[in-house]
């Protein structure tokens, strides 16, 4: 019974990491459809296009999925998606973004709405929050390119504007208008990224201890789960005695 328990769950795991995975193909290809309905469909002279072709890639997206969210929306067979911001509190009063892209602003809202509830936080005004993060291009990098002072003149000479550099990544910030230069600059001097991304990078932030943050990772996944939502920001700390925990 136990080989029979253990085969179990790690059906249920690669069953969860195959649905996490089609999940993240399906929005990925959603921003990439948008971004080329918008603009130009060829990513060398649309930089939003570009950018989400470079994240969809370091996400292991296939080409072929690429290729047809492009498709869709030079066929004018995609959707009308509208892109939408909600701002609100997490346990603890933690501020929390979500972007969402939906085809139903009235079912979208509901959801995000009933998510906060059920998880103890609350839906807030659009600008409820936002004042506490700012917008950033952020690129990411495996510590393995260089140590901390090699990536620090790299993003220097780049543009950028601040590194933060840990034991698995280094993390390059700049304005959200330079992300297209410094991630090209970037690249000619460190090769190829692991991420290129928009992010909302929190200015102050709030301190969780371990209910607290058990909840909010709670409040994170479910609204994560949601189809209509692309990204979730929150602006929390977290102890490393507390994550071990987690």
């Amino acid at each position: 019974m136990a080989g029979h328990s253990k085969w179990a769950n790690i059906q249920h795991r690669k069953g969860r990491q195959d649905k996490l995975r089609a999940k993240v193909f399906s929005k990925m290809s959603k921003e990439i459809t948008v971004a080329a309905k918008m603009g130009d469909p060829d990513p060398d002279k649309n930089p939003r296009l570009r950018l989400a072709v470079k994240e969809a890639k370091s996400s292991s997206v296939p080409k072929d999925v690429i290729e047809r969210a492009i498709k869709k929306a030079v066929g004018g067979e995609a959707e009308n998606y509208e892109e939408i911001r909600y701002e609100g509190y997490g346990p603890n009063g933690v501020a929390v973004i979500v972007e969402a892209m939906t085809d139903n602003r009235n079912r979208t809202a509901s959801n995000v709405r009933l998510l906060f509830a059920k998880h103890g936080g609350n839906l807030g005004e659009t600008g409820s929050v936002a004042f506490m993060f700012e917008r950033k291009g952020q690129v990411s990098y495996p510590a393995s390119v260089g140590d901390a002072d090699t990536v620090m003149m790299a993003a220097i000479e780049a543009g950028a504007e601040d590194v933060e550099s840990g034991e698995e990544e280094h993390v390059v910030y700049c304005a959200d208008t330079d992300l297209n230069d410094v991630s090209a600059a970037l690249e000619a001097a460190l090769g190829e990224s692991l991420s290129t991304k928009l992010v909302w990078r929190p200015s102050t932030t709030t301190d969780l201890g371990l209910e607290d943050a058990q909840k909010l990772m709670k409040l994170i996944d479910a609204l994560e789960d949601d189809d209509d939502v692309q990204t979730v920001t929150a602006n929390f700390e977290i102890s490393d005695e507390v994550m071990a925990q987690l």
